[in-house]
């Protein structure tokens, strides 16, 4: 089976509002290997791999994301490679 790999910044009101927390959850549900991580510039960045439908379901999901985010922008970049993760993970 063929698998996608992404890249997402999400922008908004999206740190401090359980954003990472619910965005590796969602993914953990959708069977997706990654990680999401706050970024200094108060942005959130997602790396995410797997089926290309349960990928394509976890970009729909960052436009909304945890029930207090705002987003503003999600931004969505392919990558190429295998990721290294055997889970998704939140990285600190």
């Amino acid at each position: 089976m063929t698998e996608r790999r992404v890249r997402l910044r999400i922008r908004g009101r999206v740190q401090g509002v359980f954003y990472r927390d619910s965005t590796q959850r969602e993914a953990q549900r959708l069977g997706l290997r990654g990680w999401v991580r706050n970024r200094s510039d108060g942005s959130v960045e997602a790396v995410a791999q797997g089926p290309p439908e349960r990928v394509a379901a976890l970009i729909d999901w960052c436009h909304e994301g945890s029930p207090l985010a705002r987003v503003v922008e999600v931004s969505v970049t392919e990558e190429s490679g295998d990721a290294d993760e055997s889970e998704f993970e939140v990285r600190r």
